[in-house]
């Protein structure tokens, strides 16, 4: 065991993290600190990280100076267990020299199969279906009823073509998609033949339109209303990235109006959604509540890289993911 290790405490700002996590913080030497609030209360935050030498942030509340004062001049890490990290305050780590870590390799996986699965969901009126059968619309009449968008022969666009966007378009070969284009400020070297076009290219061509990018400055309310507007009247809109990233209201009226076909969504604005939301009542639109990482394994496997991101930098090593 490290010398080093043996007297680090690590706040933990959730008593959910993984045991596997906690274990392996645990056998490296170090005193983990839980907090046991759920939902997590900052009181108890700011009451218990004095004096700690890492933080394990495990929630989504604002992580910034405050967190970063209240721990101390002693503190040398912090790592999240997700992979956005837009309720952290970057600047201020950046200034601070604050090593960050997050996961975001991690959840690739379990993102790009739900994303797939929206992708399917909305454009085969999956939840539009459900509910005819609960009204006794059911036509077996209507040769043209519930028709739906086939990924095969469309035009795949992604907003972001990181991990997540890849791990997407892995999934989708084989599927006969037509084309698969996306958008990111430079483009990305790709196995899949994607093509970087320019985002109003994106707008107009895309059969499905994937949103697999960050919340930024850049990216904050990008699909608004003009941008629906551009958009094919046939197109399947799929979010698995951050509610904020779309212009909500101007979703519900592009939806309502037929401006585009369907949409299928993991995350929105706010989270967690009130049950009388607009999206809600649209027969076009799937909505689920932000189960993109919801898988064992893969909540595992976060609460792994956010230890050993912690343990490497309590150790003066670089860590697994750092956030920048």
């Amino acid at each position: 065991m490290s010398a080093t290790r043996r007297f680090h405490k690590v706040l933990v700002s959730h008593p959910g993290v993984p045991k596997a996590a906690l274990d392996l913080l645990q056998q490296r030497g170090c005193e983990t600190i839980v907090c046991e609030s759920v939902p997590p209360s900052r009181a108890e935050i700011l009451h218990k990280v004095p004096g700690v030498d890492a933080i394990f942030w495990a929630h989504y509340q604002p992580l910034n100076g405050e967190i970063l004062d209240a721990a101390g001049q002693q503190l040398k890490a912090v790592s999240t267990m997700s992979s956005g990290i837009d309720y952290v305050d970057l600047p201020e780590f950046k200034r601070r020299q604050m090593p960050l870590g997050h996961t975001p390799s991690i959840v690739k996986n379990s993102v790009a199969d739900l994303a797939v699965g929206l992708m399917v969901a909305a454009g085969r009126h999956f939840h539009a279906g459900r509910q005819e059968i609960e009204n006794s619309l059911w036509r077996t009449e209507r040769i043209d009823w519930m028709m739906g968008q086939e990924v095969r022969g469309s035009v795949v666009g992604f907003l972001g073509f990181g991990g997540i966007g890849q791990a997407i378009a892995k999934r989708l070969q084989g599927w006969e998609a037509a084309k698969i284009i996306y958008h990111t400020r430079t483009p990305r070297e790709n196995p899949f033949g994607a093509i970087h076009v320019p985002f109003e290219q994106l707008l107009r061509e895309s059969d499905f339109l994937v949103v697999a990018c960050p919340l930024t400055a850049e990216t904050r309310g990008k699909f608004n209303a003009g941008a629906f507007k551009q958009m094919k009247t046939n197109c399947v809109f799929v979010n698995v990235g951050r509610g904020g990233i779309v212009d909500q209201p101007a979703l519900v009226n592009a939806l309502k109006t037929g401006e585009i076909a369907a949409a299928g969504l993991d995350v929105m604005t706010p989270e967690p959604l009130p049950a009388d939301d607009p999206l809600l009542k649209l027969p076009n639109c799937v909505v689920i509540p932000h189960l993109g990482t919801q898988t064992m394994q893969t909540t595992i496997e976060m609460g792994l890289t956010a230890a050993n991101n912690t343990l490497n930098a309590l150790d003066g090593k670089p860590m697994i993911c750092p956030a920048y």
